[in-house]
């Protein structure tokens, strides 16, 4: 038995030589990131780095001594001792306790920064232990060693106990070393694996995938919840906290199989909200008083830190309210077994995470290999405290103390287009900041045309207090009866130091789409929230109003008709000629101030014709015409000089004296109608056609105002130079390329100014 505990007492040395060579290769870079942590371009910050890294030198240090002290004694092997070097490692297996429950954390860090740093995802996907023949790890390979690790002391120590005979000194150690072994593993943290599974009553394993907190609406009221994912059912509770000295517990609430589980998500309206405002004004409120407090508390600190909780306290409550309140994103799962239950999500992101999480287990091996057996819920329920990986509601105000690199001020994100679609595909983005919820977290785009390269050209302001991170959704738009899909998604560290008031482009990665957008910061108090409005006025509205509130500078309306043209109507005799109906062209502008995103929708189910006339509409409702009427003698004149050329030249001049977004909304259109004449041979509009249905749409005399003299200008005379002017614009065939979004020099950004 001695040859044998020999045998497995240098099986467990060699195990030790290779692990200390992993955690030397995991803390190889640890030197170098702390180093970068102080510069102006860190690759981790320090908080990450004490992360990503916390207990590992303490546990690498605890295995070099434990390997040197077994290796001393097995090459003084006098089949005597050698045992009694395991007692003091399980002694220390408290550090591993630690690592464990920072181990989730760490690896969304490695997870988040290998994709906002290529830094660092270079270094994370190839590192190499001292032994080569070992080959590379990736950066998350190495770090799960250590929860690999503690798994296995149990069974390493069972063995050399079953080794070591009745009567050798090392039994009795060996003995309370496995009893310690396995009550660590008993009460370790959650983030466990071990912890994280349930034995069913055939042999099968029912594993946690995930858990959380929703809002549970299936009753008609909304209530907070704790959600539990298990391989083979969800299951919802409602967490109870006990008295003082006693342990936290759930109730069921219900439970649904997953075996033929159907899913379904869209997205509610949200119009305002007058008791959401409410609530975001008492947090807003509140963070205020907390901040003024923290500035007397060197003067009144005992008097400060009771009310400071107090704050806090309320603070929470208030967060609570608004996160049961206030989310609109809807999950229908339906079972044909077990009924019908609704979640509410305030993130598209975190739902679209739980609706994939469940669509993997549905679909990885057919419904026919998930288990369907009833389970016993209240064992399975009893259980949840000690399976649990998430201990509270996702509070920010919960949080030990505020983040120095959280940004608080206004974040404009400009979104530009989007490449790598499998299938053609209208698409909008949903932007999701983090942060304190007194004011608003969420905007979308809107939706593109058809097609295999969406592009938006859309600009979006946050006022942010305490972000961290932006999540971004793409998001495919059902046509008809069809349900909105979610292509991909990615977030983004916001780190103040890489993020200023110059726009900043970049590419995201959300799988194989690949979406250009830019990120612009400016830092300030944030001031009281803001009642969330409808879509602002567009008809009948200034053209610099509409780009300052749109930040861009071809407005939305104008861009959703042309692509919505040249998608099915440039073969459509007499486009822009014959008119659509005024009823449907009144009901789709009436959409356009209530709801950007369902007017386009409208655009796509509309007859063409409507669509046109809308187009008209805008530019005919327009208060001031689309090339300003102090142009109108200039370009009048242009008419007389005999040499086109010199002609086209001079009124291409005079264009750019246009306001920047009537001048590219105006190229924007020519442009537009250049290719719609191209098929003139089918759709009967010449250019001169054209210009004739445009001209007095887009070029009007000037109006003297009282006490003002204007140049009288005949009826007749006024028609044909509006047609004459628009019919050479748009014979010219070097006519400047139109911008749709803002440069970052522009001064349009009234978010910023």
């Amino acid at each position: 038995m001695l040859q044998r505990r020999l045998v497995v007492l240098r099986g467990i040395l060699r195990s030790e030589e290779v692990y200390l060579r992993q955690l030397d290769a995991l803390l190889t870079p640890m030197k170098a990131l702390w180093a970068s942590a102080g510069t102006s371009q860190p690759v981790l910050s320090s908080q990450e780095v004490q992360t990503v890294f916390y207990q590992v030198p303490e546990i690498r240090d605890m295995h070099q001594s434990f390997s040197s002290g077994l290796k001393a004694r097995l090459s003084g092997w006098d089949r005597t001792g050698s045992g009694s070097a395991l007692p003091p490692q399980v002694n220390q297996l408290g550090l591993y306790g630690g690592f464990i429950g920072n181990y989730k954390e760490a690896v969304e860090v490695v997870r988040r920064c290998s994709q906002a740093d290529v830094r660092f995802r270079t270094l994370a996907e190839s590192m190499m232990p001292n032994d080569s023949s070992e080959g590379k790890y990736t950066f998350e390979a190495l770090l799960y060693q250590p929860l690999d690790r503690v798994t296995k002391t149990t069974l390493v120590l069972r063995d050399v106990l079953k080794a070591t005979p009745d009567e050798h000194g090392d039994r009795v150690p060996l003995q309370e070393a496995l009893r310690l072994s396995r009550s660590f593993l008993a009460g370790v943290n959650e983030s466990s694996l071990s912890r994280r599974e349930v034995t069913l009553s055939h042999a099968m394993t029912r594993r946690l995938v995930r858990d959380g907190f929703v809002v549970d609406a299936s009753e008609g009221e909304r209530s907070l919840r704790h959600l539990f994912l298990f391989t083979d059912l969800l299951l919802c509770t409602r967490f109870k906290h006990a008295a003082r000295g006693k342990q936290d517990h759930y109730r069921f609430c219900w439970y649904l199989p997953l075996a033929r589980l159907k899913l379904r998500w869209a997205a509610e309206p949200h119009p305002p909200d007058l008791r959401l405002h409410a609530i975001r004004s008492k947090m807003y409120l509140l963070r205020q008083q907390e901040a003024e407090r923290k500035l007397r508390m060197s003067r009144v600190q005992k008097a400060s830190r009771i009310l400071a909780a107090r704050g806090r306290k309320k603070l929470e409550q208030m967060e609570l309210m608004l996160l049961t309140h206030s989310p609109r994103y809807r999950l229908e799962l339906h079972s044909s077994t077990a009924g019908t239950h609704l979640l509410l999500f305030s993130s598209l992101y975190d739902l679209e995470e739980w609706r994939a999480a469940i669509h993997q287990l549905t679909t990885d091996g057919g419904s026919a290999g998930i288990e369907t057996v009833p389970p016993d819920l209240l064992t399975l329920t009893g259980s949840c405290v000690k399976l649990r990986m998430t201990q509270q509601p996702p509070l920010r105000s919960a949080g030990a103390a505020e983040d120095e690199d959280a940004l608080c001020g206004t974040l404009g994100v400009a979104v530009h287009a989007a490449r790598g679609l499998q299938q053609p595909a209208c698409v909008y983005v949903c932007l999701e900041v983090d942060g304190y919820a007194s004011h608003h977290q969420q905007a979308q785009t809107h939706s593109s045309v058809l097609g295999l390269n969406p592009h938006w050209d859309q600009e979006l302001c946050f006022q942010v207090d305490g972000a961290q991170s932006l999540k971004v959704v793409c998001v495919s738009q059902g046509e008809g009866q069809q349900d909105d899909a979610v292509l991909a998604k990615t977030w983004v560290q916001l780190d103040p130091k890489t993020i200023d008031e110059g726009w900043r482009r970049q590419t995201l990665s959300l799988g194989q789409v690949k979406l250009a957008v830019s990120l612009r910061f400016r830092p300030h108090l944030v001031g009281p929230p803001t009642l969330a409005s409808q879509e602002q006025p567009v008809f009948g509205v200034p053209l610099e109003a509409v780009a300052r509130q749109e930040g861009g500078l071809v407005p939305h309306v104008v861009r959703c008709c042309v692509e919505e043209v040249e998608r099915r109507g440039m073969d459509e005799v007499g486009i822009y000629r014959v008119s659509g109906a005024a009823q449907d062209i009144g009901t789709l502008k009436a959409t356009f101030h209530t709801s950007l995103r369902e007017a386009v929708a409208g655009l796509r189910s509309a007859e063409v014709n409507v669509v046109s006339g809308l187009l008209k509409l805008y530019f005919r409702e327009l208060p001031e015409p689309l090339v300003p009427t102090r142009l109108f003698h200039s370009l009048a004149q242009m008419l007389d000089i005999q040499e086109v050329e010199t002609r086209l030249g001079s009124m291409v001049t005079i264009l750019q004296s246009c306001p920047e977004p009537n001048r590219n909304t105006f190229l924007y259109l020519l442009h537009h109608l250049q290719r719609v004449s191209e098929k003139q041979a089918t759709n009967k509009m010449s250019l001169m056609n054209l210009a004739t249905v445009f001209g007095p749409s887009l070029l009007r005399p000037p109006v003297a105002g009282p006490g003002q003299d204007a140049v009288p200008v005949d009826i007749s005379q006024e028609v044909v130079v509006q047609v004459q002017v628009i019919f050479w614009f748009l014979q010219c065939r070097h006519l400047p390329e139109a911008r749709t979004s803002l440069q970052p020099d522009s001064d349009y950004f009234s978010f910023f100014t």
